[in-house]
């Protein structure tokens, strides 16, 4: 039987958040929102983790005061989508966030540790695809996505949002630097954010 995308029940994020309210999900789930679907995340191992933890400390370390960093903290990209990357750069805030999520306007870049999830943050989060799914970042007007492969040893850079997906992206090996479009002056080594071997 085929369906047409208009009979999906779609979810918003104002509703998503009554469900976690009432209880419907259990504490411990991992879940985000992503275009009106609950979706499941992964379970994280360590490389995974790790990973977060160079990465925070190296974007402290290099933008000190400019930004602030949120780990695995919900990005409102619209009302119905509430994705929670690993690491969000955001605009200083002077309630720290306490009345809202950041909003797109609000992110300087958005970045996802990949160990068993590359595929899921490439083709959900990054490009163009039939889904409803799709196109989140993009489509929000998320200026920059970077998914860091810990398994590959290279950094996927997403930049040019629009509609459609992404119009540039790179694939940069673990001996380049780059630097985020908002802060030309933060030079990284991607080998920086990878463990060592």
């Amino acid at each position: 039987m085929n369906f047409m995308l208009t009979n999906i029940r779609l979810i918003s994020v104002r509703e998503y958040h009554k469900m976690a309210e009432t209880g419907i999900f259990h504490p411990e789930e991992r879940l985000e929102l992503i275009a009106g679907q609950i979706i499941r995340m992964s379970a994280k191992g360590t490389a995974h983790e790790s990973a977060i933890t160079r990465t925070e400390r190296l974007l402290r370390q290099r933008l000190g005061d400019k930004v602030l960093l949120r780990i695995q903290s919900p990005v409102q990209l619209d009302d119905y989508s509430e994705p929670e990357p690993d690491i969000s750069v955001v605009k200083l805030n002077p309630l720290d966030y306490e009345d809202h999520h950041p909003n797109a306007s609000e992110v300087f870049l958005l970045i996802e540790i990949a160990d068993s999830s590359l595929k899921y943050d490439r083709e959900v989060k990054a490009m163009a695809s039939p889904t409803p799914r799709a196109n989140a970042y993009s489509k929000s007007g998320i200026i920059e996505y970077w998914i860091l492969d810990v398994n590959g040893r290279k950094l996927y850079m997403y930049r040019l949002p629009s509609p459609d997906g992404y119009h540039s992206e790179s694939i940069l090996a673990e001996d380049v630097t780059i630097s985020p479009l908002a802060f030309p002056d933060c030079a990284i080594a991607i080998r920086e954010l990878l463990r060592k071997i």
